[in-house]
């Protein structure tokens, strides 16, 4: 989990102006994109099954929106942090730029624990966030979509709610939704499918196969379980998970030096991400303590989970196999152990490209509703395939070139892409 001592909004805009620096960005650009230009805060009550009236905190982030509506998840967390939504919106506004789709950054948030609500409970609550930020949100303005603890069927009582708060169908409000119910075909294993097309080119690049490599993921939820599947199918050894067990409020890994098997993991995981641990030992697993996903003596590092995992605590614990970190989570490496391996030489993945699969695959599912005509699976695929080894391609090129560590890289095309929109805007 987050430690209290880590800010992600600070290590995000740290990231951003080392690269400031880089490119020279002019003062006035660079105040306007290192904070967000709008934030709402707002108090959502909601009636309880059992009669009493509980008030949630609620927020929605708009980082910039110059190129494009304003795009990106709602969590649900117990733990939710105002400064978390604001790292996470400004990260969506580089993500969809270096993947060069029509958007910008946003991100929202409830602080609450899903697990401990009811189904009607969780219903009326994604309808009070609505019902908050009617006004401020829609097709064109921003668009909103799953993230941590939220899934389709939250997704589709929001697009409810909605619409019938505006009195019309807009499907392109929300993404994320059901298929059959305006969602994409591909948007669930869009986001770990992505993060395996870029592992694939980046190794590549380094003149390696994916079947001679093997791997350690952090995390069982939805983009680690379809990385691992993909890693898996390629041909890839995929050595340890780890996962949050919501019984023992605590995380373990599951290991097995010989490869584990994915497709039977999918059969003992519930809807968080928690693998049954009996049924993992039946399978031979080992149940390893929580950081034991990062010590194993594999060659890739897949860190899946949440912000903040890779510090100046663990860092030094990285096997000396590893040569390649792809940043499946959004800000997994805190700042001080980034430098560490930046130093080191390893080869990263930084999050907003090796994760951004994802809104990649919303973007397709934001224009199929527009347009209210869709794509089958393959054509999906196809395009997020190409549209993510395009931009790891450019962005290794820019690195290369200019010999730049991957994430400065990524960010130089992001931030001169979104500076470029703000400037021909005339907002600087």
């Amino acid at each position: 989990m987050t430690s209290n001592s880590y800010n992600p909004y600070e290590n995000a805009q740290s990231q951003f102006d080392r690269v400031a620096k880089i490119i020279g960005l002019d003062e006035p650009t660079r105040v306007l994109l290192r904070q967000p230009m709008k934030e709402y805060h707002f108090t959502i009550p909601v009636h309880m099954d059992d009669g009493s009236t509980k008030v949630f905190n609620g927020y929605r982030i708009q980082h910039n929106n110059a190129r494009g509506p304003a795009k990106g998840g709602i969590r649900f967390h117990p733990q939710e942090t105002i400064d978390t939504i604001r790292a996470l919106s400004m990260w969506m506004t580089w993500k969809c730029a270096v993947v060069d789709i029509p958007l910008g950054g946003g991100k929202g948030g409830i602080i609450c624990d899903p697990r401990n609500l009811t189904e009607n409970e969780q219903e009326r609550l994604c309808r009070g966030w609505i019902r908050q930020l009617a006004k401020d949100v829609g097709p064109f303005i921003d668009v909103p979509a799953p993230d941590v603890m939220t899934n389709g069927k939250h997704m589709l009582w929001m697009l409810d709610e909605f619409e019938l708060i505006h009195g019309g169908r807009f499907p392109g409000f929300i993404t994320g939704k059901p298929v059959g119910m305006g969602g994409s075909l591909g948007r669930t294993e869009a986001t770990g499918y992505g993060l395996i097309y870029t592992v694939r080119e980046a190794l590549k690049s380094q003149g390696m196969r994916i079947e001679d490599t093997s791997a350690s993921i952090q995390g069982f939820g939805n983009v680690a379980q379809y990385a691992a599947k993909l890693y898996s199918e390629l041909g890839g050894t995929v050595a340890a998970v780890s996962c949050w067990d919501n019984t023992d409020k605590k995380a373990y890994t599951f290991y097995k030096k010989s490869g584990l098997d994915i497709a039977a993991l999918f059969g003992i995981v519930d809807s968080f991400g928690t693998i049954d641990q009996n049924k993992a030992r039946d399978l031979g697993c080992e149940i390893l303590p929580e950081d034991a996903w990062i010590e194993q003596d594999v060659d890739i590092l897949m860190p899946a989970a949440l912000e903040n995992q890779i510090t100046l605590a663990n860092v030094g614990k990285i096997s000396k196999q590893v040569l390649l970190i792809a940043e499946g989570a959004n800000g997994p490496i805190n700042t001080e152990a980034d430098e560490i391996i930046r130093k080191s030489g390893m080869f990263v993945i930084p999050d907003f490209l090796a994760n951004a699969g994802g809104v990649t695959c919303s973007y397709f599912e934001q224009v199929q509703s527009n347009m209210n005509y869709y794509w089958e699976k393959d054509e999906v695929m196809q395009k997020l395939d190409a549209q993510m080894t395009s931009a790891f391609k450019a962005v290794r090129e820019i690195a290369k070139k200019n010999n730049l560590y991957m994430r400065d890289a990524a960010y130089v095309i992001s931030i001169n892409r979104v500076a470029q929109a703000v400037k021909m805007r005339g907002w600087v």
